[in-house]
């Protein structure tokens, strides 16, 4: 078996072939430079990893929610990088499972639905100019988009149904875009709103474009 030592040496520890240029920036960048001092820690295992990058990320969403935007934005950009590593570390360790893709891929919607409920009560307490039944119902269509972007994703993969390239709408622009917006909040308060609205649009836009793809197929 090939020495983790000897595997850093080679880039292809760092993405996967799916990654688009965000989340590949962030993990070349930023995960990687975690991942390596990692690889002495005997004891550690990716899964302890994905669930310390998913207990970050909801409890983002929490802070998020007591109206405290960039620190959950510090969080979320946090448990980004970790949502990386734990990925390098399993290809970098041998410790690769299908098991652990399907967990990694579960805990991130559960972090997904954190970020935006956060946001949502966030921006009700702010009262940004639009109703609460308004804000509720872009709420519900970036919960619904985020998602189905993943499930489409997975279900058009299972069926071998053509969809392109990754979409720009992955997990890695979603969760920039919010880190964004929150760290925005410093300077204008209600920047999150642009991050819901991003979430509500873009990526049922992307749904709705592999709905029509798959028509009739």
């Amino acid at each position: 078996m090939t020495d983790p030592a000897e595997s850093t040496r080679s880039d292809a520890w760092k993405t996967k072939p799916t990654d688009r240029f965000v989340l590949r920036w962030i993990k070349m960048n930023l995960s990687a430079r975690i991942t390596p001092g990692l690889l002495g820690l005997k004891w550690l295992r990716p899964w302890m990893i994905t669930l310390c990058s998913t207990t970050v990320g909801v409890f983002a969403g929490v802070v998020f929610a007591l109206g405290w935007g960039w620190v959950a934005g510090i969080l979320a950009a946090f448990s980004q990088v970790l949502d990386g590593v734990d990925g390098q570390f399993s290809r970098l360790a041998f410790l690769q499972t299908k098991g652990g893709a399907f967990l990694d891929s579960v805990l991130d919607r559960y972090v997904d639905v954190a970020l935006i409920m956060g946001m949502v009560v966030y921006l009700a307490r702010l009262s940004p100019g639009l109703s609460l039944s308004m804000l509720l119902t872009v709420g519900f269509l970036a919960l619904c988009g985020s998602s189905l972007i993943s499930y489409t994703t997975a279900r058009a993969e299972s069926l071998g149904l053509a969809m392109g390239k990754p979409t720009l709408a992955s997990k890695g622009t979603r969760t920039t875009t919010i880190v964004l917006c929150a760290w925005a909040s410093l300077i204008w308060p209600a920047a999150p709103l642009v991050a819901l609205v991003y979430l509500a649009v873009h990526p049922n836009l992307v749904v709705i474009r592999r709905l029509l793809l798959a028509h009739g197929k």
